[in-house]
């Protein structure tokens, strides 16, 4: 008798980059998948987690290289649940935090697929810690604001201005290429002495960290080459890394 196919699409976060960072949940997810959909941040071991029998699909994108639209990966997930059964779509960090999860579990379930969510931890946080960077320390920082360096309309978020008036720590996310325009917003409120650090390949063993204040760091990253993927960190908060210590042994003043 043939079996009848239940179609199901697990939105799955990877975490912020180490393997070891995926949950348990999300693991046994991947135990049961007959198709992975993975993105460019996903660390190939992780594919391990899944059967052999299971299709491995790369569906990612890097910045200025799009593989795959993100239209067609949708109707990738709803095509291949109703040939295969179960398919886990695979996204770095948390696909709620700026990975458009909501808008696929959306797409997916208005074709009768059911679906399921399975939080990952957002690099928002964990990257910073991996560094030694706590995002809020008693009598340092009582918040923090996490925000989108590049909008859907390729424009810095305006949210950022708000965010720089307050004495929050602001994680920046997809905001490389926004640097100078972020610096700017910064130095506008009079705060090109503040502490910032921006951490590439996070958690990897590729992690690179270029740390400094808001009035040296575009020049710092330009001689660090910083490139995409990475996070940005603006608050008192950065100096806190034992990591960083030697960059902050001394207050800088810049007047600019």
């Amino acid at each position: 008798m043939r079996n009848i196919i239940q179609p199901k699409v697990s939105l799955v976060g990877a975490g912020p980059g180490d393997p070891e960072l995926i949950t348990l949940k999300a693991v046994l997810a991947l135990n049961k998948a007959d198709v992975v959909l993975y993105d460019a941040l996903i660390d190939p071991v992780l594919l391990e987690h899944a059967p052999d029998s299971a299709l491995k699909i790369f569906v990612g994108k890097r910045v200025g290289k799009h593989s795959q639209p993100q239209e067609d990966t949708n109707q990738l997930c709803v095509s291949l649940a109703k040939k295969h059964g179960h398919v886990v779509r695979l996204k770095g960090g948390d696909p709620f935090v700026f990975g458009r999860g909501s808008e696929e579990i959306e797409y997916i379930e208005a074709f009768g697929v059911a679906t399921e969510m399975i939080p990952g931890i957002t690099s928002a946080i964990a990257v910073p810690a991996s560094a030694g960077i706590p995002v809020t320390k008693r009598g340092v920082s009582e918040s923090f604001w996490v925000v989108t360096g590049t909008t859907t309309a390729g424009e810095l978020s305006k949210d950022l201005a708000l965010a720089a008036q307050s004495t929050a720590t602001v994680v920046v996310l997809m905001g490389t290429r926004k640097l100078e325009e972020i610096a700017q917003v910064y130095r506008r409120f009079g705060k090109a002495d503040l502490p910032i650090a921006i951490i590439q390949s996070g958690t990897t063993n590729e992690e690179k960290i270029t740390a400094g204040f808001i009035g040296d760091i575009v020049q710092k990253a330009e001689e660090a080459k910083v490139e995409a993927p990475a996070i940005i960190i603006i608050g008192e908060v950065v100096r806190e890394s034992i990591k960083l210590a030697e960059v902050y042994q001394e207050v800088v003043k810049y007047n600019l």
